[in-house]
């Protein structure tokens, strides 16, 4: 059966109806699944992860790469990065969510409207909206994770807030480092410009990153950009 949008667009317009009539987040999303024929969001999550290509692109990632993943507010970049947490679980690796933007219940929300239950990962998945994050404290947090380990960074432009914080290019270099040193994958939720115009190109890119102070984005070996329901994956040059 053949979705009438893709599922972004889908779980966003559960997110507005969630809002808009007070409904708990699983409802709205079993509700707009009804409307697409399937009797639970969880079918339709899993009828379209058949086609997905978050698990095609997980496959190319590798210990130590840095991931880049960037969209315009409400284009999917949290929830992809989130489905790339749950490939890397799903292998038997851990996941890590930094965030200064959610709470622990609007993550795990988003996992149930990836179809995924978050009690399986209990043990695998580690959420931390510390204020401190900075890439020093990613670097002592992680400092045992095992190898695999896929930690997402949201966002990328947040490591540049502080001003007691070294300058975001010395932050991801350190990053970089200690990914390749520890073999584990870092994924960074990143902002687009908003001069970012889609009637020029379809789906942004590097050229398109917000930047407010300089940052070599050759650091990243590895991007994912997304617009309306087009996902574009490449190796980073």
């Amino acid at each position: 059966m053949k979705l009438s949008a893709p599922i972004y667009y889908l779980k966003r317009q559960a997110r507005l109806l969630s809002r808009q009539e007070r409904l708990p987040l699983h409802e709205a999303l079993d509700r707009v699944a009804a409307q697409e024929g399937f009797a639970s969001w969880s079918l339709l999550a899993a009828k379209a992860n058949e086609a997905a290509p978050v698990g095609r692109f997980f496959a190319q990632l590798a210990p130590g790469d840095l991931v880049l993943v960037g969209a315009r507010p409400g284009h999917g970049k949290t929830l992809m990065s989130l489905e790339l947490a749950i490939e890397a679980m799903k292998s038997g690796n851990r996941g890590v969510f930094f965030t200064l933007e959610y709470t622990e219940k609007d993550v795990l929300d988003r996992f149930r409207a990836i179809g995924a239950e978050p009690a399986q990962f209990n043990d695998q998945f580690v959420f931390d909206n510390s204020d401190a994050i900075s890439a020093d404290y990613i670097v002592k947090t992680l400092g045992s994770a095992p190898r695999g380990t896929l930690a997402v960074i949201d966002y990328l432009q947040l490591l540049d807030q502080k001003r007691e914080n070294p300058d975001l290019m010395a932050q991801v270099r350190t990053l970089k480092a200690f990914a390749r040193d520890r073999g584990l994958i870092l994924v960074f939720i990143s902002q687009i410009d908003r001069s970012y115009d889609p009637a020029n190109k379809p789906v942004p890119d590097l050229s398109d990153v917000r930047l407010p102070n300089p940052l070599d984005l050759s650091l990243f070996n590895k991007t994912c950009f997304l617009n309306k329901g087009e996902i574009r994956f490449q190796a980073a040059s």
